[in-house]
């Protein structure tokens, strides 16, 4: 689509802040007002607009993307959409370890115990550890305390933990993320501690560093928008 408008614009409401396009309010693809909850999250959404060139790129807009999400995907059902998030507890990458070489279970032990020893404090929770990738059953405790964790996010932190969960695999490193127990570039590398080592070892293919890229951007995308919608 090409760029349409001229001025962009942040306009103060009852119901928060909203974008304007030559003073005409923006409006979500399911026709929805683009309300944010406040004026920092509202200027970098504008910021996103304001950025674009002749033709817009929807994918140099993270903010504005989360945001249409939170508003037309997770606002009409959060608890729904909180349950899909949740469902990572059950399976989450930190209780799955390599049994050998020596240097990536010692890797694996350092970084993700340290988020499993967060969790255990913040949520009082037990975690089962497995070697290898056969299930392992965490304790209903555990599960139900970290669906509560999630389940108690409005939508604009919701649409940004879900991305968080999906791309690392660990709700454990999303729920810290949010709560700022981990940056946002510091969780990824964690959570993609094996395909890091696998380009140690074997040296780096160009298609998969590629990809990771772009996996990192949505990652550290989804987390400034978790701070950014706190306030």
């Amino acid at each position: 689509m090409k760029r349409f408008y001229k001025q962009v614009a942040t306009v103060a409401g009852p119901d928060g802040w909203g974008i304007t396009l030559d003073g005409r309010p923006v409006k979500t693809p399911a026709r929805n007002a683009l309300m944010l909850p406040n004026a920092a999250l509202a200027e970098a959404v504008a910021a996103e607009w304001d950025a674009q060139g002749e033709t817009i790129d929807p994918r140099s807009m993270p903010m504005t993307g989360l945001a249409n999400a939170a508003i037309d995907r997770v606002a009409p059902d959060p608890a729904r959409f909180a349950k899909d998030i949740a469902v990572y507890a059950e399976t989450d990458l930190t209780c799955y370890r390599a049994d050998e070489p020596e240097d990536l279970v010692a890797r694996q032990a350092e970084q993700w115990d340290a988020l499993l020893d967060w969790a255990r404090t913040r949520y009082d929770v037990h975690f089962e550890i497995a070697t290898g990738i056969i299930h392992k059953a965490q304790p209903e405790a555990t599960v139900a305390r970290l669906a509560d964790a999630v389940a108690v996010r409005d939508p604009f932190a919701l649409a940004a933990l879900s991305p968080l969960t999906t791309i690392s695999g660990s709700l454990v490193a999303a729920l810290a993320v949010l709560e700022g127990a981990i940056d946002a570039e510091a969780a990824f590398a964690t959570t993609h501690l094996d395909e890091l080592w696998q380009a140690e070892q074997w040296g780096e293919d160009y298609l998969a560093a590629e990809a990771r890229e772009r996996r990192r951007q949505d990652f550290t995308a989804a987390a400034r928008f978790a701070a950014l919608a706190a306030g």
